[in-house]
């Protein structure tokens, strides 16, 4: 199975409209072969939702959303830093969903054997519980990250916006995936480099590392900002 719709409803953040598209590639050289799951609103093209702020349903309060504008000049909201280029994977994604070209599938299948992003994008405590149990059921291993605090410390690492709300989570058992400026600002005691990064010799490919996953017995992660 290459792609299947996994869920179809309602966001668990503001009961307004998402779906879950799930798709199966092997050309991503950071993590190797990999299930992407893209957390999408259903009814509202992903630059659109991230300009207007109706993103919140699939990130909710993330502060790497940006803010809400109406200049005509801008594609998406002002500000916005997050990572993922919502004009190129994201959009394609939702176009196609949009043409018909997913059908609904089982979970499970879709992710037995292989290694998962649970949330390429969007954050996972959009949907519900059972979606990303049935997907992680049989799979080889999975990385998950949230800005939802707590949300499902088995399954995702917390994203932690400074090293004050990194001790904070440290405190109460979680580990963090971290962004920082320079290595620096890593904590050694508590974090390491992401071993996919540039700055640690892209030693290793995700589908390897197997760090990313929630509660593991492992030091929490942390990235340089590129």
């Amino acid at each position: 199975m290459k792609s299947a719709i996994i869920y179809n409803g309602q966001s668990l953040l503001d009961g307004k409209p998402i779906v879950v598209i799930a798709t199966y590639s092997n050309r991503n050289t950071k993590t190797g072969k990999v299930v992407q799951t893209y957390i999408l609103r259903e009814d509202i093209n992903p630059l659109e939702a991230s300009k207007t702020g109706e993103d919140y349903s699939i990130c909710g309060d993330c502060p790497m959303r940006g803010e809400v504008t109406t200049d005509p000049e801008r594609k998406q909201a002002k500000g916005r830093k997050c990572y993922v280029n919502l004009g190129q994977g994201v959009l394609i994604v939702w176009k196609a969903y949009k043409r018909g070209v997913y059908q609904v599938g089982d979970a499970a299948t879709m992710g037995r054997g292989r290694f998962v992003r649970v949330g390429t994008y969007g954050d996972p405590a959009a949907v519900p519980s059972h979606v990303w149990d049935n997907l992680l059921s049989e799979c080889e291993t999975w990385t998950a990250y949230t800005h939802q605090k707590p949300w499902r410390p088995d399954i995702a690492m917390q994203s932690a916006d400074s090293h004050t709300e990194a001790v904070m989570h440290w405190k109460a058992g979680r580990r963090t995936f971290r962004v920082v400026a320079d290595l620096g600002q890593v904590d050694k005691a508590n974090e390491a480099v992401c071993p996919a990064s540039k700055e640690a010799g892209r030693r290793v490919q995700c589908t390897a590392c197997k760090l990313c996953k929630g509660s593991s017995l492992a030091k929490s992660i942390a990235i340089v900002e590129h």
